[in-house]
């Protein structure tokens, strides 16, 4: 059974046709990524699985669950947005911990979570330091730690790294892989970057313009343990050109309508 399953989902905001009829599934321990141009509905899937909007059609089945009238928070799922979204005046420390307290945790609990948190995520030294002192990937490293705090099975990332220079993007897909690796959940990943797409991902699906819907599921093939020195594949270029061709007619449609 899958881990997520949509069929025949579909999306409208008044007359506009976000998505329509839109089936994925994706499998569990999977690392998937949604390719393709602005206002495609990339965003919009990612929105329905975590509970914020509610379908116009279709269904969405996490497990054996259609969750379609269940609230977020009760889903199992975690969201890293590309926007850093810390509280300011919060530590580190107190940043990760925020959901666990809100949620009523024991404070032994919730000392001993944050803390095998700021090591997965290798910011130990940095847990009392406020969140205008790091950097933009250590800050993004924090929202990865809050939303692991909590377990989630199932992990939705909106260009978590979009912010970013494109040499800390490559760095910050590093510890993606390497945390993906370690915690074993199920990952469904949005970007606009094909080499992005092409490094972290298991399979790619490419989405057409809108109305969104999918026209292809690409298979990466890389091994799990992969990294950013798959860059120099010979096979990668190949990949994202693969990629390139089946996005460009679609950008161009975008491009068109906005003209």
């Amino acid at each position: 059974m899958p881990h997520l399953l949509l069929q025949n989902l579909s999306k409208h905001y008044g007359a506009t046709v976000a998505l329509k009829q839109v089936d994925l599934a994706v499998e569990n321990g999977e690392l998937l990524t949604l390719l393709g141009p602005s206002g495609c509905g990339k965003t919009t899937v990612l929105r329905l699985v975590a509970g914020f909007l509610q379908p116009s059609g279709g269904s969405i089945r996490i497990g054996d669950v259609d969750v379609t009238r269940v609230l977020p928070n009760e889903r199992g799922i975690g969201m890293v947005f590309q926007s850093y979204a810390l509280f300011p005046h919060l530590s580190v420390a107190k940043n990760i911990a925020f959901g666990l307290e809100e949620r009523g945790f024991a404070r032994s609990y919730t000392r001993h979570r944050v803390a095998e948190l700021l090591d997965l995520i290798r910011l130990t030294e940095v847990a009392d330091r406020f969140p205008a002192q790091l950097s933009g990937g250590m800050r993004q490293r924090v929202c990865i730690a809050r939303t692991l705090v909590l377990r989630p099975r199932l992990i939705l990332l909106d260009e978590p790294f979009g912010a970013l220079d494109q040499q800390t993007r490559l760095l910050m897909g590093d510890e993606l892989l390497r945390l993906w690796r370690e915690i074993g959940a199920t990952v469904l990943l949005i970007t606009h970057a094909l080499d992005e797409a092409a490094m972290l991902s298991d399979r790619v699906g490419v989405m057409s313009a809108r109305p969104g819907r999918f026209i292809d599921m690409v298979e990466t093939g890389w091994p799990r343990d992969r990294d950013s020195r798959i860059v120099s594949d010979p096979e990668f270029g190949s990949f994202t050109a693969r990629l390139w061709s089946c996005l460009r007619e679609e950008s161009l449609k975008t491009m068109g309508r906005a003209a």
